[in-house]
């Protein structure tokens, strides 16, 4: 395990060494950042993570709190209206079958 992800550091870490040139990044209304390419690609890369958890947050949140099922005050009705066992009603088959 501990050679994958030194395998993972060190990739990562030649990709920042390979693209340490200075870029600029217009924004709108004639505002200009520069910075190293490999902030710029980290500073995307946290945006978009950012906005995909942000995303999934409402989701998540429906899914740990589901709504709680109210009913008017004073009604407790049970689910099923109670059956008269008494008769052998209850024994024929439904509907003449």
């Amino acid at each position: 395990m501990w050679l994958l992800k030194a395998a993972i550091f060190f990739t990562l870490f030649a990709f920042a060494l390979n693209n340490q040139q200075v870029v600029a990044v217009r924004f709108f209304f004639g505002t200009l950042w520069s910075a190293p390419l490999v902030l710029v690609v980290l500073a995307a890369f946290t945006c978009g993570l950012a906005l995909g958890v942000l995303v999934m947050i409402p989701r998540w949140w429906r899914k740990q709190h589901p709504p709680a099922m109210t009913k008017p005050a004073g009604t407790a009705a049970a689910p099923y209206p109670a059956a008269d066992v008494s008769s052998d009603e209850h024994l024929a088959p439904p509907h003449g079958i």
